[in-house]
């Protein structure tokens, strides 16, 4: 009969897998409803023992958010190889599987959680909005983005992220639709900026020149193209 022995963690190798518990446990419920007792018993250790690694559980909160919002973060790098209609889309695929795994911790991620008014959770938020706005600049190919160009890509992170806060509540509309919907989104508010603005209407056909009929973006045109004969002619004069 053999004896098991517990292998000695260095103290990194322990702290990793305190967060990794940690997240585990906020991705199910919220952060709130989460102790330090469940987080020791998970990990394997003693209460005590979680607080010789971290001062408490705000502290331990904040290591988690920490690696949750450099892997969201990291959900909107994608090669800039094909038309802009279909990254998009996989990026928003990315986004909503870590939404979809990570739910009550996307939460508290993007709600602040227990560290409502905490100056290092609402930085890793802001992080997080602007690794997106860059991403989606340099897919666009624009180093200094025009101030209209900023508001439409900066609007657009904040509807993906509204968007999926609701979509948690319920689950009442499929994933896959919402996901093609937010990259149509994206669209609509490009052109009806271009609408209003020379260089973003440059901007816009050249983010649309290499764009398939059966890509993302012509989808859009032909379900606008079905709606239209179907809505009333203005009344003017």
């Amino acid at each position: 009969m053999t004896t098991g022995v517990r292998r000695r963690m260095g103290v990194e190798e322990r702290r990793r897998q305190l967060i990794g518990v940690a997240l585990e446990l906020f991705s199910h419920r919220s952060p709130d409803e989460v102790s330090i007792d469940e987080i020791a018993a998970a990990a394997g250790i003693s209460r005590p023992l979680v607080y010789h690694y971290f001062p408490g559980k705000q502290s331990l909160y904040e290591a988690a958010l920490r690696r949750a919002a450099d892997e969201l973060a990291a959900r909107f790098l994608e090669p800039h190889e094909g038309p802009l209609g279909a990254r998009l889309l996989r990026v928003m695929g990315r986004y909503f599987d870590f939404v979809d795994d990570h739910g009550p911790g996307f939460s508290a991620l993007m709600r602040g959680g227990p560290a409502v008014g905490s100056s290092t959770a609402n930085a890793m938020i802001d992080e997080v909005r602007d690794a997106a706005y860059h991403q989606i600049l340099s897919h666009l190919d624009v180093q200094q983005p025009p101030a209209r160009l900023e508001l439409v890509v900066r609007s657009w992170v904040s509807l993906a992220e509204s968007t999926a806060l609701i979509w948690l509540d319920g689950r009442r509309i499929p994933r896959g639709e919402l996901e093609l919907q937010l990259v149509h989104d994206f669209a609509a508010l490009a052109a009806v900026s271009a609408a209003y603005d020379q260089e973003m209407a440059a901007i816009v056909l050249r983010m649309l020149a290499d764009e398939p009929a059966d890509g993302p973006f012509g989808e859009l045109v032909d379900r606008l193209g079905a709606l239209l004969p179907l809505v009333p002619s203005p009344r003017l004069g």
